[in-house]
């Protein structure tokens, strides 16, 4: 007799009780006056036989490593799931508090610290979620599907770019009663929908997904996890910035998930394996003081020109992108001078890598954030992956591309890691554990 499957899923919810920053946008004191929809950490817990896994999703900006420790140890010790078979993400909603100090932040008065009671909070509430899927166990048969995600966005510097927004789907549901236990997915796109203007609490265009998937399925607990979106933003295919927008892309994706869902077929027989290793990556070495800000000022007379000559939405906000990174290298250059580089380099490394197979499906966690073409070259090899990013911990920045180098990329200006080296460390680091679980299929 085939050994049981079983799932459990359960949210909690992280939103603030009282006003406070809201972390995403420089320069800009947004302070929240309300909650539109609710943060939650969303978790699913499968098993099968003697192995299991447990995700939780975070509507948060950005998961610490330090944070992401102390909860999956509490979350081992409640329930037995190995640490390195937990993770815990990030859904990267710019529309929540600040749960990180950012090194490269810390020329821009307007944002504060992370204030250590909501993040208490928040890591009780992520276990909360995390043991309350483990309790809510049960015999379970899993499916697995994959639809397409494009009308959501576009690659963030050209709506031609590189982009990957096919949409790996893993829906459980219970063994007997065939009700929907819970149902994860992953889209690379960054969930920036709304912008500075908008003061409420809200997960963005994901948590709308979540709702429209909630009301297919019984109300179900929904667990989204961002892709590698370093590079992906909804910019190119957005009307405006508006809660309207935000449930219309939502929605989209979510009708999408739902008719793959349909005609799904379910197997209470899928095999679950883990592997995963810690690297070190390169610092970057950030440019002398006075040529960064040479950089500056002429990234902001670059946008300054825009502006005047009434250039498109999306290209007037590349630029703004742009300005906004050359002044973090600012930031940086000068951290380089009194060592505060390196403390924020130990604060983040050795950087995480988990892989998971199960069923047909192989997940990838990585740290931080990740330009698409470094997952589109791991989906090269093994076509059947997918990148979940801001794992278990962040990068101070993101790791970018050559192209992003050279052309002087608001990514490339935020990153405290040398690129594109780091990101071939890990892309590497990935498929050298990925040969290593067995059964895996690659090209």
């Amino acid at each position: 007799m085939a050994p049981p499957l079983e799932a459990g899923a359960a949210t909690a919810d992280v939103t603030p009780g009282t006003p406070c920053f809201l972390h995403g946008y420089p320069h800009v004191a947004r302070v929240s006056t309300g909650t539109h929809d609710p943060l939650l950490a969303s978790a699913l817990y499968v098993r099968h036989g003697a192995s299991a896994c447990l995700f939780v999703a975070v509507d948060v900006i950005l998961i610490s490593k330090a944070i992401a420790a102390r909860v999956r140890r509490r979350i081992a010790q409640a329930t037995g799931v190995d640490e390195g078979a937990i993770v815990v993400s990030a859904t990267h909603t710019h529309s929540g508090p600040v749960v990180v100090d950012y090194l490269s932040n810390e020329a821009d008065s307007v944002v504060p610290k992370a204030d250590p009671d909501y993040v208490r909070h928040l890591e009780t509430q992520i276990v909360a979620a995390a043991v309350a899927a483990w309790n809510a166990r049960r015999p379970a048969e899993m499916a697995f599907v994959r639809t397409d995600g494009a009308g959501v966005g576009t690659n963030r510097h050209s709506p031609n770019g590189p982009r990957d927004l096919a949409v790996p789907v893993l829906a459980v549901r219970d063994a007997q009663s065939l009700a929907f236990i819970g149902i994860m997915l992953v889209c690379a796109m960054h969930p920036t929908v709304l912008h500075e203007d908008s003061t409420l609490f809200s997960g963005d265009f994901p948590a709308f997904a979540r709702q429209h998937l909630q009301a297919r399925f019984g109300g179900c607990p929904v667990i989204y996890h961002t892709g590698a979106a370093g590079d992906q933003s909804p910019r190119h295919v957005t009307r405006g910035n508006t809660f309207a927008e935000a449930q219309r892309l939502g929605d989209l994706l979510g009708a999408a998930v739902a008719a793959a869902l349909a005609a799904a077929p379910f197997t209470r027989d899928a095999g679950i394996t883990f592997a995963r290793c810690l690297i070190e990556l390169p610092l970057r070495v950030p440019p002398p003081l006075d040529e960064a800000e040479r950089q500056l000022q002429n990234t902001r007379r670059r946008l300054d020109q825009l502006r005047r000559d009434g250039a498109p939405r999306p290209a007037v906000r590349s630029a703004e992108c742009d300005w906004f990174g050359a002044e973090e290298t600012v930031a940086l250059s000068r951290a380089a001078q009194d060592g505060r580089l390196h403390a924020a380099l130990a604060s983040c490394l050795p950087a995480e890598i988990q892989v998971f197979a199960i069923g047909p499906q192989l997940y990838v966690c990585w740290p931080g954030e990740f330009f698409v073409e470094f997952a589109l070259r791991l989906k090269r090899k093994y076509p059947y992956s997918t990148v979940i990013t801001l794992a278990n911990g962040e990068l101070q920045g993101y790791v970018v591309t050559q192209q992003a180098i050279d052309n002087h990329w608001y990514e490339a200006g935020n990153a405290l890691l040398q690129s594109p080296q780091a990101g071939d460390r890990v892309v590497a680091a990935t498929m050298e554990l990925l040969a290593g679980l067995p059964g895996v299929v690659h090209a």
